[in-house]
């Protein structure tokens, strides 16, 4: 089975950013969210390497969602300039990993995630669907569960962080269903519900998750929802006044599956034998304590046989 890592990068810095004390490197510079995200690496790339990876970020200016919703993520204060430079610096830290980077202005990391994961995901590398290939899970590894919708089985999952920097857990197919009550591709319209205050949607007022899943559960999407509650004078107070705003924020936390990329081949995310470039990082940057880990292997890392993948435990 080959592993197809697809990294969101602005949410692992930010996270990194807020878990690690300040550190600085021998110029001053802040460096506690690279790093965090060196160590997530290493730790990844000792224990189980993926064949292939990407880092997808998030570019400043306004997404399309920006432009449909002008409050979209408004609530959000400015990020400190100290951790817009290690964004910036993050690129050459994954580039150090042998990872390529993408970004693509008016869309979000999720976007090109959402658009990967199905591009390679899916047989012969075509987009438009299909039977996925039998030897390559996609693993989408993020600081949040934006990405959950995009869960095919146990072929495209999702690592996320219970705690800090470490602490993970994988949702496949059946760990979203024991979560929530629903198929990954009904988060879309249960978050169309709930709404996301990390991201100023507001949803529908009044429903809770509960109520969502329940609703779903029952009628299987948004829109059959607002069919169905026909006729049931309580259900339709609650709900149908509001079926412009559950479609706005449906829009909104729909991930974009065809975001223009410059890349044909997963043979061009592959990663390559030997750690030199990454030692190189670490001594500039004064990471002496992640030295010490790369020397513990003779300072590369020698690509091994995989182990069965079992989605559900912790990649590093």
């Amino acid at each position: 089975m080959r592993t197809l890592l697809l990294i969101d990068a602005n949410s692992l810095i930010h996270r990194s950013f807020h878990a690690l004390p300040p550190l600085t490197n021998r110029k001053g510079e802040p460096v506690q969210a690279l790093y965090g995200i060196s160590s997530i690496l290493l730790r990844l790339w000792r224990e189980a390497r993926p064949d292939y990876a990407a880092a997808l970020f998030d570019r400043p200016e306004p997404t399309f969602r920006k432009k449909e919703y002008a409050e979209y993520k408004a609530q959000r204060p400015a990020a400190p300039s100290e951790l817009i430079s290690q964004i910036i610096a993050a690129h050459q830290l994954f580039e150090g990993f042998g990872i390529k980077t993408f970004e693509k202005a008016g869309f979000e990391a999720d976007d090109l995630i959402a658009t990967l994961a199905e591009k390679f995901s899916a047989k012969g590398g075509s987009a438009s669907g299909g039977k996925l290939e039998p030897d390559l899970q996609v693993v989408i590894l993020t600081g949040d569960r934006d990405t959950l919708q995009l869960v095919e089985g146990n072929k495209v999952v999702v690592r996320t962080f219970k705690t800090g920097i470490s602490d993970t857990f994988t949702y496949n197919h059946d760990a979203v269903v024991e979560k929530y009550g629903l198929e990954p591709k009904q988060l879309i319209d249960y978050k169309a519900f709930v709404g996301d205050a990390s991201d100023n949607i507001k949803g529908v007022p009044g429903i809770g998750p509960k109520t969502a899943a329940e609703l779903l559960k029952k009628f299987s999407t948004l829109e059959g929802v607002f069919v169905g509650v026909k006729g049931d004078p309580k259900l339709e107070k609650r709900v149908l006044p509001f079926e412009k705003e559950a479609e706005l924020s449906k829009m909104l936390v729909t991930l974009k599956h065809d975001v223009p990329i410059e890349l044909n081949k997963l043979e061009e995310l592959e990663i390559h034998d030997g750690m030199d470039a990454v030692k190189a990082y670490f001594n500039v940057m004064g990471f002496d304590t992640l030295l010490k880990r790369l020397e513990g292997v003779g300072g590369s890392v020698k690509k091994e046989a995989k182990p069965k993948k079992r989605p559900q435990k912790p990649m590093f």
